[in-house]
Protein backbone atom coordinates (compact mmCIF):
# COMPACT_ATOMS: atom_id res chain seq x y z
CA UNK A 1 0.00 0.00 0.00
CA UNK A 2 0.96 3.23 -0.87
CA UNK A 3 0.85 7.01 0.12
CA UNK A 4 -0.85 7.42 -3.71
CA UNK A 5 -2.99 4.92 -3.31
CA UNK A 6 -4.50 6.72 -0.05
CA UNK A 7 -4.87 9.65 -1.41
CA UNK A 8 -6.73 8.20 -4.67
CA UNK A 9 -9.52 6.31 -2.27
CA UNK A 10 -9.87 9.16 -0.14
CA UNK A 11 -10.23 12.23 -2.69
CA UNK A 12 -12.61 10.00 -4.61
CA UNK A 13 -14.04 8.96 -1.95
CA UNK A 14 -15.05 12.90 -0.15
CA UNK A 15 -15.55 13.98 -4.65
CA UNK A 16 -17.64 10.95 -5.39
CA UNK A 17 -15.85 10.79 -9.15
CA UNK A 18 -12.54 9.32 -10.37
CA UNK A 19 -12.13 12.19 -13.13
CA UNK A 20 -12.89 15.19 -10.66
CA UNK A 21 -10.41 13.69 -7.66
CA UNK A 22 -7.87 12.70 -10.82
CA UNK A 23 -7.94 16.50 -11.49
CA UNK A 24 -7.74 17.85 -8.19
CA UNK A 25 -4.58 15.38 -7.88
CA UNK A 26 -3.09 16.23 -10.98
CA UNK A 27 -3.24 13.24 -12.27
CA UNK A 28 -4.94 11.71 -15.39
CA UNK A 29 -7.80 9.64 -14.48
CA UNK A 30 -6.92 6.26 -15.67
CA UNK A 31 -3.69 6.87 -13.27
CA UNK A 32 -6.40 7.14 -10.38
CA UNK A 33 -8.79 3.75 -11.69
CA UNK A 34 -5.08 2.20 -11.00
CA UNK A 35 -4.58 3.41 -8.12
CA UNK A 36 -8.24 2.16 -6.92
CA UNK A 37 -7.37 -1.07 -8.59
CA UNK A 38 -3.95 -1.43 -6.52
CA UNK A 39 -5.51 -0.82 -3.34
CA UNK A 40 -8.12 -2.87 -3.78
CA UNK A 41 -6.26 -5.72 -4.65
CA UNK A 42 -4.02 -5.95 -1.71
CA UNK A 43 -7.34 -5.48 0.45
CA UNK A 44 -9.05 -8.16 -1.41
CA UNK A 45 -12.15 -6.09 -1.07
CA UNK A 46 -14.24 -3.76 -3.63
CA UNK A 47 -14.23 -0.08 -2.61
CA UNK A 48 -16.33 1.35 -4.58
CA UNK A 49 -19.40 1.05 -7.16
CA UNK A 50 -19.20 2.76 -10.39
CA UNK A 51 -21.64 3.65 -13.07
CA UNK A 52 -22.27 6.87 -15.22
CA UNK A 53 -22.82 8.78 -12.53
CA UNK A 54 -19.66 8.34 -9.99
CA UNK A 55 -18.45 6.06 -7.46
CA UNK A 56 -20.09 6.11 -4.61
CA UNK A 57 -18.30 3.25 -1.37
CA UNK A 58 -19.40 0.30 -0.82
CA UNK A 59 -19.52 -1.17 2.77
CA UNK A 60 -15.80 -2.31 3.26
CA UNK A 61 -15.16 1.25 1.70
CA UNK A 62 -17.09 3.26 4.47
CA UNK A 63 -15.55 1.23 6.90
CA UNK A 64 -11.65 1.33 5.33
CA UNK A 65 -12.79 5.05 4.96
CA UNK A 66 -11.62 6.23 8.36
CA UNK A 67 -8.29 4.30 8.54
CA UNK A 68 -7.14 5.81 5.39
CA UNK A 69 -7.80 9.12 6.18
CA UNK A 70 -5.93 8.38 9.48
CA UNK A 71 -3.03 6.91 7.45
CA UNK A 72 -2.78 10.06 5.62
CA UNK A 73 -3.27 12.07 8.80
CA UNK A 74 0.22 10.42 10.11
CA UNK A 75 2.04 10.71 6.94
CA UNK A 76 1.03 14.83 6.76
CA UNK A 77 2.20 14.46 10.54
CA UNK A 78 5.86 13.21 9.72
CA UNK A 79 5.96 15.27 6.61
CA UNK A 80 5.23 18.34 9.17
CA UNK A 81 8.02 17.50 11.56
CA UNK A 82 10.93 16.31 8.55
CA UNK A 83 10.39 19.80 6.77
CA UNK A 84 13.22 22.08 7.19
CA UNK A 85 12.13 24.97 8.81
Amino acid sequence: MHEREFRAFVSVAEIGRMDQAARVLGYSQPAISYQIKCLEQVLGIKLFTRDSTGARLTREGRMVLPSARAVLALIDSMKDVCAPS
